[in-house]
């Protein structure tokens, strides 16, 4: 398997553009949840720390940095997914159909999404998790689930924009 540096590009851009939008949420419903902005990035680093992480409400960069930069890094892989075979698979699908086309983008973001979820939170070990789900409820995982959706369809719409 072999990547173009175009799909890297993009993968870099749009997993940038999804590794902001998740943490903004996660922040924002670690704010209302948990009285932290950084509470649910924190529990992102128990991949490294340990659930010690997940009990730590003040940011730091043992703990936050090391969430943002483990989140930001998933989101650039999701990213790859979505430029490498999603996002292409779906709009050769959807040329079949002209008036779902400008709509290609948003599936094939969810589709990665739901695939993120189904990934992380039934397929790998407890371990590698993304930690949300030990500050923050349901609801708000599936904001940020939406999230990373809406970060790589904007990034697409986006850099299409700015190629023409």
């Amino acid at each position: 398997m072999q990547f173009d540096s175009s799909i890297i590009k993009r993968s870099l851009m749009s997993g940038t553009v999804s590794g902001i939008a998740t943490t903004l949420a996660a922040a924002l419903a670690g704010k209302r949840e948990t009285s932290s902005y950084a509470a649910p990035i924190n529990a992102t680093s128990h991949i490294v720390w340990g659930d010690e992480a997940a009990r730590h409400n003040r940011p730091s960069l043992k703990y936050t940095g090391t969430g943002f930069l483990l989140n930001h890094a998933a989101t650039i892989m999701w990213a790859a997914v979505y430029e490498k075979w999603a996002e292409p698979a779906v709009a050769r699908w959807l040329a079949r159909r002209p008036a779902l086309v400008p709509y290609a983008p948003a599936i094939s973001a969810a589709a990665v999404s739901a695939g993120a979820y189904v990934t992380d939170y039934y397929l790998v070990p407890k371990r590698f998790t993304p930690g949300y789900e030990k500050r923050l409820s349901g609801p708000s995982m599936a904001l940020i689930f939406g999230a990373l959706a809406a970060g790589l369809a904007a990034s697409t719409l986006l850099m299409d924009r700015l190629e023409d």
